[in-house]
């Protein structure tokens, strides 16, 4: 069958020149000068956050929403988000707010969102299957292009109309099919050997869910979700809550053990 790597909504061009009235309290650190700065990774974090609750804003008819309302969605501060709002080139207007088809056209743009990207998903037992179907990927612009596993049991099943081809193929049907994104979703030592075939195909980014670090070259952008860390980080808070351990402390400065000596 054909996967369709390109469909998806198509997207608001970004106005080229700014509408009358902006408000210079809220173009700070010089406006669209500021687009030109490099734009911290934090910052990008947040900047995806704003899209989510801009696009929700959309979807209700929203046209304009203050610094503070959208602040507030986000979880910052109004301040905050001015000036990661600043950095993009965004500023709005007194009295009015931010234009949300406006903004959400930079926002896109300043995430690569107006640019398709085509998903790899590697590894379809019960995490993958579950990120394999989950609908939400491909409404955000990120459609699963391609399916693999080495289970002779899922190879020929299809999974929200995608067929899972076998591991092997990774490194052909990826640079086929123009993949951009990689998800690894295997057990950890299958990661490594799969990231390699991933980053052989051309993938420069690569979202891994498996419990282990991947060594990639240079140029290549890897993301760890793990769920069980985040679960012992969230079982510290609950036990700090019922008095069962103290507040974290900053730990005392060690010495280097010879391994970190000649490693560095």
């Amino acid at each position: 069958m054909t996967v369709d790597r390109g469909t998806r909504p198509a997207r608001r061009a970004v106005p080229s020149s700014r509408p009358p009235g902006v408000d210079l309290a809220h173009a700070a650190d010089g406006g669209e000068e500021s687009a030109t700065r490099p734009v911290p990774e934090a910052t990008v974090a947040r900047l995806a956050v704003y899209l989510r609750v801009l696009t929700s804003l959309l979807a209700d008819g929203r046209g304009t929403v203050s610094s503070e309302e959208l602040a507030a969605a986000a979880g910052v501060n109004s301040a905050k988000l001015r000036k990661d709002l600043s950095l993009i080139g965004s500023s709005g207007v007194r009295g009015v707010g931010y234009d949300v088809s406006r903004l959400t056209a930079e926002v896109e743009a300043t995430l690569g969102l107006d640019s398709p990207h085509a998903v790899a998903l590697v590894g379809v037992g019960n995490l993958g299957h579950a990120l394999a179907g989950y609908g939400g990927f491909a409404q955000r612009g990120f459609p699963v292009a391609a399916l693999f596993d080495v289970d002779p049991a899922l190879v020929g099943t299809v999974i929200d109309g995608v067929e899972v081809q076998h591991a092997d193929a990774i490194d052909a049907v990826c640079a086929a099919r123009g993949v951009t994104i990689g998800v690894v979703a295997t057990p950890a030592e299958a990661a490594q050997r799969v990231c390699d075939h991933l980053v052989s195909a051309g993938v420069r980014s690569i979202l891994n869910f498996a419990p282990t670090v991947l060594s990639v070259p240079a140029g290549v952008e890897v993301r760890k979700v793990d769920l069980a860390v985040e679960m012992q980080v969230l079982s510290f808070h609950v036990a700090r809550r019922h008095g069962t351990v103290s507040a974290a402390a900053p730990a005392a400065p060690s010495r280097p053990t010879p391994r970190e000596v000649f490693s560095r």
